[in-house]
């Protein structure tokens, strides 16, 4: 895995932060926290998709996000881990490593 990926990794991960505190964030601290992971989450995300394949990295970015907010909910907010919910999250995670591995690398 190129660099490019793992900046789209990262990206995803800011994009759990930023999306958590889209909902959550009541402070100042906690609103600029936010409005820092869309800046580098955004940023990353724009850098990778100058080496990358712009809707297979959107596609990935997207669905490990949504993979990554949906379990740091049941995690740290008590949302029910329903198992078909968990089930449809793996089935997600499974497309998204699919479309990863046949994308072609550009050279």
């Amino acid at each position: 895995m190129n660099r490019y990926w793992l900046a789209v990794f990262g990206a995803a991960f800011f994009e759990v932060f930023w999306v958590i505190g889209l909902k959550h964030a009541d402070t100042a601290l906690e609103w600029s926290g936010t409005v820092v992971s869309i800046l580098v989450s955004f940023f990353v995300l724009i850098k990778a998709s100058e080496k990358l394949p712009v809707g297979t990295v959107y596609a990935v970015f997207v669905g490990l996000g949504t993979a990554g907010t949906v379990c740091a909910d049941i995690i740290w907010f008590g949302a029910e881990a329903d198992p078909v919910k968990l089930i449809l999250i793996g089935t997600l995670l499974i497309g998204v490593i699919g479309l990863k591995q046949a994308t072609k690398e550009e050279a």
